[in-house]
């Protein structure tokens, strides 16, 4: 269900042990509450989706729905 208001792009980091995956995403500032931008339901989803898959390392689909930095281990 879509939610009625203006619609503008965001850039959301998303962060596991190994990746941090930046991923653009809509979200909703609503016509009955205009005080703060939301996520509709479907967006929660891929943002939960980007998790789960920087947690299992699966950098071929991350790579697909967003940008992806690795973490390096200090230089000793």
């Amino acid at each position: 269900m879509r939610i009625p208001g203006e619609r503008v792009k965001r850039t959301r980091l998303i962060q596991s042990g190994r990746f941090v995956v930046a991923v653009d995403v809509e979200m909703v500032i609503p016509k009955d509450d205009p005080s703060e931008p939301c996520y509709e339901s479907e967006t929660i989803q891929l943002l939960r989706d980007v998790k789960e898959r920087a947690d299992q390392g699966d950098v071929a689909w991350l790579t697909k729905n967003g940008k992806v930095y690795t973490a390096l281990d200090p230089a000793k």
